[in-house]
């Protein structure tokens, strides 16, 4: 669906994935570090941060993560930050650093289609 802006041109709209929801190329962007962003993000994906683990290398996102309620990795550190759950030197050896997430045979695939499947899809239209 595409709309008209105010200089006669096409606006281009997103659709939100999952719903009818239409939100136009004017509307209020957020992005990273914002708690605003990761609330939305959690909102529109319909998760429950609390059952959802954020990795991320940047001290100022994974902080802006755990106060929208998330579990937070730091990865590329040994160290823990303000707001981190949990440290990962490299995102490689995430199941031998977080092995209770993969204990338990059927749990096992399930975690592993999970994270296979956790990209979020959007629509554009333009």
């Amino acid at each position: 669906m595409q709309g008209n802006g105010i200089d006669g041109n096409e606006v281009p709209k997103i659709a939100s994935p999952g719903t009818n929801t239409l939100i136009s190329s004017h509307s209020r962007v957020l992005c990273k570090p914002s708690v605003e962003a990761f609330e939305a993000a959690i909102r529109i994906a319909n998760i429950d941060p609390q059952k959802t683990i954020f990795f991320d290398d940047s001290a100022r996102n994974i902080e802006s993560g755990k106060a929208a309620g998330l579990y937070t990795v730091i990865v590329g550190s040994s160290t823990l930050v303000p707001g981190a759950d949990h440290a990962l030197t490299s995102i490689h050896n995430i199941k031998e650093a977080l092995p209770e997430i993969w204990e338990g045979g059927e749990r096992e695939q399930e975690v592993e289609q999970l994270i296979q499947s956790a990209p979020v899809e959007t629509v554009v239209l333009a």
